[in-house]
């Protein structure tokens, strides 16, 4: 008698094919990027980098212009991608791809990484003091068990 095996999708079984970094623009974000690149030039693998607008800020509640500030923060970071790109074309050559997300930093990555089928999240270690208390979205996403997770100093 032989066993008939379902085709089925399967992560991670010859390296990762998609890695999701999240970036927000502070030094430790930009070296979660550096480091994911290299990870998936290594590897072959998509780079999907995210960036997730907050839906509400501390600003928004004094009448700023959230939205506006948050898509100027994303073209930002669009631009500083696209311009390490062209300095290091034909060096170091990765696929990437840019996604926007609304929401708080932790939905918007698992969001990201589930609809990309993401084989890895790589982030930056929180610069916030009070999440040593609370927890980061980086301690959130290892919690999650779903992914490996790479937090980069």
């Amino acid at each position: 008698m032989t066993e008939q095996h379902a085709h089925r999708f399967e992560r991670g079984t010859d390296g990762p094919k998609v890695i999701v970094v999240g970036v927000d623009g502070s030094d430790s974000s930009l070296r979660a990027a550096a480091y994911a690149g290299g990870l998936a030039r290594r590897q072959h693998a998509l780079l999907a980098v995210v960036y997730v607008q907050p839906v509400m800020a501390a600003g928004a509640a004094m009448g700023a212009p959230v939205g506006e500030v948050t898509d100027e923060i994303a073209e930002d970071l669009v631009a500083q991608i696209r311009e390490a790109t062209e300095r290091t074309k034909g060096i170091f050559d990765v696929r990437w791809e840019f996604h926007t997300f609304r929401g708080d930093p932790y939905s918007g990555l698992v969001k990201a990484a589930d609809d990309l089928k993401a084989d890895a999240v790589v982030v930056g270690a929180s610069e916030q003091a009070g999440h040593r208390i609370v927890g980061s979205v980086a301690i959130r996403l290892v919690k999650a068990g779903r992914w490996p997770v790479t937090v980069v100093p």
